[in-house]
């Protein structure tokens, strides 16, 4: 025995009649679970989109008095699947949930696309980040020229700074020669006069 289906015709004025008004759509769902329970001898029961739409038609305050449903029991499963008259049972498919990102940033991420996602993210500083950075970080030290630098500290940049240090210093030499020497020519003692 795989399948059984059958027809039935539920009640449900009797049931809901029973609580107050603003609870009695949720009674007459309880009260198909509760009559299909009885009738078909096991607690799993699912309840059709069809049918749910139907009893929640006019509201939680005026559900409908009687409904007409197949049922379909399975009995490998043990599930009896409810469903309104005259549709297939077709079970919910749930949607998997992407996680976004909350704020601002999750609204950008909408807004752009894929595109933001790939983008590099910049550090986060904070107030305390800084604080912290400057109590660690000890006081620059003045590099002294005639050090030499290790070759793992060497970079591309540090040979072009050496490369002006030599052409600075070299014009300002000659403009000292070019200075001193008109100081240590003799310059042409004037004639003396007879």
């Amino acid at each position: 025995m795989a399948n059984t289906t059958r027809t039935y015709t539920i009640p449900l004025r009797r049931e809901f009649l029973k609580s107050p008004k603003y609870r009695r759509a949720k009674k007459a769902i309880s009260a198909v679970r509760g009559f299909m329970q009885k009738h078909m001898k096991t607690e799993n029961i699912l309840i059709g989109p069809k049918l749910n739409l139907k009893i929640w038609e006019h509201g939680i305050k005026n559900p409908p008095g009687k409904v007409k449903v197949t049922v379909v029991k399975d009995e490998k499963e043990d599930n009896v699947r409810v469903e309104l008259f005259g549709f297939d049972f077709k079970k919910k498919e749930k949607k998997e949930k992407q996680e976004k990102p909350k704020g601002l940033a999750g609204k950008l991420q909408e807004k752009l696309g894929p595109k933001a996602e790939e983008a590099p993210k910049a550090p986060v500083t904070t107030k305390k980040d800084i604080k912290d950075k400057k109590l660690t970080a000890a006081p620059a030290a003045k590099p002294e020229e005639n050090k030499e630098v290790p070759a793992e500290v060497k970079n591309e940049e540090a040979p072009k700074v050496e490369e002006k240090k030599e052409e600075s210093p070299a014009p300002k030499v000659e403009k000292k020669a070019e200075e001193a020497a008109p100081e240590n020519k003799e310059e042409p003692k004037p004639a003396e006069q007879k």
